[in-house]
């Protein structure tokens, strides 16, 4: 058992964590390069929180230059145990109003300009992504909204394209005919890595806008979605407020589903055949199993 350490991912629109008591802005080195920002150190109620803005404060980088790599790996080298990615999102579905927040359970991943693993060649690894949102958290999530009034749905896929811009009319209508219930940009390649990393990942998508399918809604502008934004800022943090306060002084056990141990029967490369420079750079990462 460990003491839980909750590091948040903010999205467009949440670029701090205001209210933590002993908190603190560190920027952290990592092997896989620059990190999106310095990470806001901090407690609340008695649970360590570690928040990263994804786009860097003042949005600075893109979906596509965001070091994914880089993001998670500080994470796992400062003791998160668990991440709550708090992601903007369009909708592909009628009933996903903006304003609405969905807790997915599945990605369909259509990034391309991304790093993607943190192992290659000289140490390969294959990690399930069958599941690749925690249930535990996602539990705790749907109380957590539930206790703080928020409308929202439990379950859903959220389609990753790789952006910047956003969907044509066909494609928008091409993911709707898959299923999708939300279509983003940044939760891919992020979820992977945090499996690999042994990290327990899941997702609350925000949702700003019907994207373009929409026959009764106006195409997808910047100034809409920043004003959905602003108004789902302050909803995400209450509702993660909610959340520590169903972990605060419980203990860690081992998780249900094994997303902590994910690299017990992953790494396939023979020991006398693993890069030890690619080792160095998995320090974090693996060091459990390496």
């Amino acid at each position: 058992m460990t003491k839980p350490v909750l590091g948040v991912l903010g999205g467009s629109g949440v670029y701090d964590f205001p209210g933590l008591a002993n908190e603190r802005w560190e920027q952290v080195t990592s092997p896989w390069g620059e990190a999106s920002d310095a990470l806001h150190f901090g407690e609340l109620d008695g649970v360590e929180l570690v928040f990263l803005p994804r786009h860097g404060r003042g949005h600075v980088h893109s979906p596509s230059s965001i070091n994914y790599r880089a993001n998670i790996d500080v994470l796992k080298r400062v003791g998160v145990t668990d991440i709550v990615s708090v992601s903007a999102v369009g909708s592909l579905r009628e009933e996903l109003p903006p304003g609405h927040f969905v807790i997915v359970d599945q990605f369909i991943d259509r990034t391309f300009a991304r790093e993607k693993s943190f192992f290659g060649q000289g140490c390969v690894a294959h990690v399930s992504v069958a599941d690749p949102v925690n249930a535990r958290l996602g539990d705790l999530l749907e109380a957590a909204c539930k206790a703080e009034g928020i409308e929202h749905t439990r379950g859903g896929t959220y389609l990753a394209m790789e952006g910047p811009q956003f969907s044509s009319r066909a494609e928008s209508e091409l993911y709707r005919s898959w299923g999708c219930s939300v279509i983003g940009m940044t939760n891919m390649p992020e979820a992977k890595l945090a499996r690999e990393a042994e990290i327990c990942y899941a997702t609350v998508a925000m949702v700003t806008d019907y994207d373009c399918w929409h026959p009764h809604e106006e195409n997808v502008d910047v100034a809409q979605v920043i004003e959905i934004l602003n108004r789902n800022a302050d909803k995400s943090r209450a509702m993660l407020r909610q959340l520590v306060g169903a972990i605060a002084g419980r203990p860690r056990d081992p998780d249900p589903q094994g997303h902590d141990r994910a690299l017990d029967m992953a790494i396939i490369t023979a020991p006398e055949k693993r890069d030890p420079a690619l080792l160095a750079k998995l320090d974090a990462v693996a060091g459990r199993v390496l």
